[in-house]
This record gives structure tokens, sequence and C-alpha cells, in this order.
């Protein structure tokens, strides 16, 4: 009985953080006119998570399309489809795994320093300061860390597929012997600039850009003021921000596709 209890109570404060969550996101919203009179901490932002992150993101992308060029070579070896290399890595680069796991390495990489840098500000009492001195710190902290990961997202999700396919390019080709022009002419006429490009690179990495940045201010702004809150804050933020991506990514890919 203790146990359904438990079970039951997990139940409800879960739903409880994602009401809350959902009323934090309308103060955001609401915020971001203000915030506008912040422009230079927006860039300030937007050079933190975008710029920051280009080395991992780069770095992954070039080695998911290495990966996936070769599995997939030895994959279509089997049916005498080599030719189709790259319309399969790019498909596979440009619906799922670019906007994914861009995703999941912003949340891992820029998330958790939201998350941290806002929890220090309520743990320091500098946002409690901010709120005495007749400053709105959701428009001065809070919209501009938002915006930023909003506008961040779709960069890197399209550095991160251009750097995949340069990769399934580097393996098909320079290495397996792929023909070159093959490669491409049968990307080019494969890929799709509404289906595949701007449905599946543009919309799901705007979707998960703005759940990934929500989830990170909203744990770093209501953590709990010690160090220990932080700290089960940024945890907080790569689980939830990883289980709503995925989850986002079905409910897009069935809407969108």
């Amino acid at each position: 009985m203790s146990a359904q209890v438990h079970r039951e109570n997990v139940v409800l404060q879960s739903l409880g953080q994602i009401g809350s969550c959902g009323l934090f996101l309308l103060r955001v919203l609401a915020a971001v006119p203000r915030s506008l009179r912040h422009v230079r901490e927006t860039v300030r932002q937007l050079w933190f998570v975008g710029a920051m992150s280009l080395t991992i993101i780069m770095t992954c992308g070039l080695f998911v399309g290495m990966v996936l060029g070769l599995q997939l070579y030895h994959v279509l070896a089997i049916f005498g489809g080599t030719s189709a290399s790259g319309s399969v890595v790019a498909l596979s680069i440009y619906r799922e795994l670019g906007p994914v796991v861009t995703a999941l390495l912003f949340a891992g990489r820029a998330g958790t320093s939201i998350t941290a840098e806002i929890g220090l500000m309520r743990a320091t009492d500098q946002i409690a300061a901010m709120e005495m001195m007749a400053v709105d710190p959701i428009a001065y902290v809070v919209a501009p860390r938002f915006l930023a990961g909003l506008i961040a997202m779709p960069l890197l999700c399209c550095v991160f597929c251009a750097m995949g396919i340069f990769g399934g390019h580097l393996v098909g080709v320079s290495w397996l012997g792929v023909d070159n022009g093959t490669f491409w002419s049968n990307m080019t006429s494969t890929v799709d600039v509404y289906q595949d490009i701007i449905n599946g690179v543009i919309w799901k990495s705007v979707g998960f850009g703005a759940v990934c940045s929500l989830i990170a201010v909203f744990q770093g702004y209501t953590t709990a003021p010690t160090s220990e809150g932080v700290a089960y804050a940024t945890t907080r933020t790569v689980v939830a921000s990883s289980i709503a991506i995925l989850a986002l990514d079905f409910i897009l890919t069935a809407f969108l596709m």
C-alpha cells in the first residue's frame, strides 16, 4: 500500500512540475517585450550558449556522419545499393539525428550551465536583490537566456547537419570509393526542402530549443537556494530535457512527416 501511495505522489509531483513549468512559460513570454531593452545581455547569452557550443557540435556531427556512412555502406552493399548511401545519410541526419542529437548535446552543455548560473544567482540572493531594486529578474535574467537558446538551437542544428554530411562524404567517397557525383546527385534528388529541411531541421530544432531553454531556466529559477539544490537542479535539467526531447520528437514526427 505504501509503495502505491509513493508512486501516486511521484506522479502528482511530476504533473505539478509540468503545470508549474507551463505557467512559468507564460511569465517568460510576457516578459519578452521588456527583455528587448536588454539586447546586450541577450547577445552575450547567445554567444555563451551558441558560439561556445560549436566545438562539441561540430566534433560530434562529424563523427556521427562518419559512423552513419560506414554502417549504411555495409548494409546497402548487401542489396547492391551503395550508390544510395548519400541519400540515406542525408535523410537520416536531416530528419532525426541532426535535431535530436544537437538538442541532447545542447541540454548537456548549455542547459546545465544556464541552470547552474541562475541557481547560483538564486542561492547568493542576487535575484532577491534585483526584486528589491525593482528590476524584473524574469525580463533581465530568464528571458534573454530563453531567447538565446531559441535562436541558437536551429543554427547549431544546421552546423551539425553540415558536419554530418561532410563526415558521411568523407567515409563514403574518400574511403570506401563511392562515386562523388553519384553521392551528391542522389542526395540532391532525394532530399526535399520542405519535407526534410524545413520540417526536419527547422521546426524540430526550434521546438527542441524552446523546450530545452524553458526547462533550464525553470529549474534554475525555482531551485532551492543551496549548493545541493543547484546540483539537483542541473541533474533534473538533463533528465527532463532528454525525456522531453525524445517525446517531442515522436509527436513532431507524427504531425510533420
